[in-house]
């Protein structure tokens, strides 16, 4: 790893290789164990005082809560940051790291966020009109991202520039604040784009020169969303400079929501830009993800909080992969866009959403077991900073899936982040909890380590198997892994063809001895039943279902849920 010798003190990215980043928090690499608020939770120090302790009992080590633009400047001009004074004085004793999530223009959307008297006067901060099923133009409660007075963005981003200047005044020297999501979920609901006077003016002038050039030079580097929407002719540079919007990328709801991003990703960043000027941690902004459609499409289909498959059914504007190039191109002060996940095609998503090697974070995701056991995937196969179920402090720690999976996160993070440093072989992944008699959703999957082929499979069980995550770490010794997790197992091939037999050399149980540093010791050394007699790496399940063949009891559940082998090969 190559750092300048002039790395900034404050948190910040670093990019270790094409698409490997981390976190530096105090000159260290950090991993977060990430959980995020209820929407109001944070505006009141009183609140959060019964959610600190709970959050320590389940591992979680960086909260992501709202900072609101009506709560901090009620009045235009004056700011009042006592609350989330209170509050990062309260995270920082207690040893958690704090995401702020800037809910100001744009909140899944809306503009419910705004003060009052940006709400209340809608001449200076024009709003955004949607068109009804029966053909009506009705105001929508979404600030203009069309105004050319910019009143709404230059407010917002004056706002978001003091906030910045303040969390830099108080916690600049603690770094308890570690990075800063601008808006939320942004984009238009209702409609596929803004059918105020303004933004039809727009839409029926000339496409603006800079994107006609971002088309012309940049083609290459979009994404296969967009370069199948929009035909490379398209992109050739030939869209005349007279051509409105229609005429140059047709009569779509896809040429909507083009025209939507466009104007959304240079609204918030020049939000971004104001803030990260005065105060450069890491700066991002989220996506409301929109369904793929399978089979027929039904317009104006929806799932509330989440999901759609037309712009305007899901926040048409916003940076999801069918204009995520668009945001990058014209929104460069966010870090990185991150996806909230709640939908199936968790790893697709991952996958769209490491686009161009910019670092992964998802924001929000399920705060249930399916959502816990794709922790793993997240950091150990996309090496995502953090997966983060949504709504942590309404669970008990004693009843949260992630209470055990942060435990051991925690145990595992030194093995990563220095893993990510050296640049050595790290896989992470997970197979779903499935009924008795169904379908198993989650096949086995062959890993090649170097010279090694693992086949990672659900751990063998009489009766049926639980669900199963966790991550592989290959050693400096290249024969040597580091296994975490549990209810899987592994079985190693030498990929040298001249190799006659691969087997198992030691296995042992590994016991953290210092949380801090991940130093490990040995526990039980593994044998005979516990690695199916030599053949198999098994990491069991914490409770296993021994099925009629519970008086041969061959399996011990897990306990560590840690282990070390290597492995051999033998040649005739």
């Amino acid at each position: 790893m190559t750092v300048a010798a002039t790395a900034p003190s404050h948190p910040h990215l670093e990019q270790l290789r094409p698409g490997v980043h981390q976190l530096v928090v105090d000159g260290k690499p950090f991993l977060m164990r990430s959980g995020e608020l209820n929407n109001s939770s944070m505006s009141s120090a009183e609140f959060m005082r019964d959610v600190w302790p709970k959050m320590q009992r389940e591992s979680v080590n960086t909260l992501l809560g709202g900072v609101h633009w009506d709560q901090i400047e009620p009045v235009e001009g004056q700011f009042d940051f006592s609350e989330l004074d209170q509050v990062i004085v309260d995270a920082r004793a207690h040893g958690i790291r704090l995401v702020l999530l800037w809910f100001a223009s744009f909140k899944n959307g809306s503009s419910e966020y705004a003060p009052g008297w940006v709400k209340t006067d809608s001449k200076r901060f024009p709003r955004q009109k949607v068109k009804n099923a029966d053909g009506k133009v009705t105001t929508a409660n979404y600030l203009s991202v069309c105004d050319p007075k910019h009143t709404g963005r230059d407010a917002d981003a004056k706002a978001f520039k003091r906030l910045m200047e303040h969390v830099r005044e108080v916690d600049g020297a603690h770094g308890t604040v570690i990075m800063v999501q601008v808006e939320n979920e942004t984009g238009l609901l209702g409609d596929s784009r803004d059918r105020s006077a303004i933004a039809d003016g727009l839409f029926e002038a000339a496409v603006p020169a800079d994107l006609v050039e971002v088309f012309a030079t940049r083609w290459d580097s979009f994404n296969e969303t967009i370069r199948s929407t929009f035909t490379k002719q398209q992109a050739s540079g030939s869209i005349k400079a007279s051509a409105t919007w229609e005429e140059a990328f047709g009569s779509s709801k896809s040429t909507d929501e083009l025209f939507q991003a466009y104007h959304y990703s240079k609204y918030v960043n020049a939000v971004a830009a104001a803030g990260k000027a005065v105060y450069p941690i890491p700066h991002y902004t989220n996506a409301w993800l929109r369904n793929i459609p399978d089979g027929a499409a039904v317009e104006g289909a929806t799932v509330v909080g989440f999901g759609g498959i037309f712009p305007g059914a899901y926040p048409s504007g916003g940076p999801v992969e069918t204009v995520m190039d668009i945001w990058m191109e014209f929104a460069p002060a966010l870090d990185f866009l991150a996806p909230d996940i709640y939908m199936d095609g968790y790893d697709t998503t991952l996958a769209l959403y490491t686009h161009r090697a910019q670092p992964l974070f998802v924001p929000e995701q399920r705060r249930d077991t399916f959502g816990a056991i794709r922790v793993w995937s997240a950091i150990g196969k996309y090496g995502a900073l953090g997966a983060t179920p949504f709504a942590i402090d309404c669970a008990e720690p004693e009843d949260s899936p992630y209470t055990e999976h942060y435990a051991l996160l925690k145990q595992a993070a030194p093995h990563i982040l220095q893993a990510r440093i050296e640049g050595r072989q790290i896989s992470g992944f997970h197979f779903d909890a499935f009924e008795k008699g169904s379908t198993d959703p989650s096949p086995a999957r062959t890993l090649v380590f170097g010279e090694w082929e693992l086949l990672v499979e659900r751990a063998m069980v009489f009766g049926h198997p639980a669900e199963a995550y966790g991550i592989i770490i290959q050693a400096a010794e290249s024969n040597k892994f580091l296994f975490i997790g549990a209810g899987f197992q592994v079985t190693f091939k030498s990929t040298n063809k001249d190799a006659t037999y691969t087997g198992i050399l030691t296995c042992d149980e590994k016991v953290v001895v210092d949380d801090e540093t991940g130093e490990l010791r040995t526990g039980r050394m593994l044998n005979g039943d516990e690695t199916q007699q030599g053949m198999k790496v098994i990491m069991p399940s914490k409770e296993i279902d021994f099925g009629d063949y519970w008086f041969i009891a061959m399996t011990v559940p897990a306990r560590t849920r840690i282990a070390e082998c290597s492995v051999y090969a033998l040649y005739d």
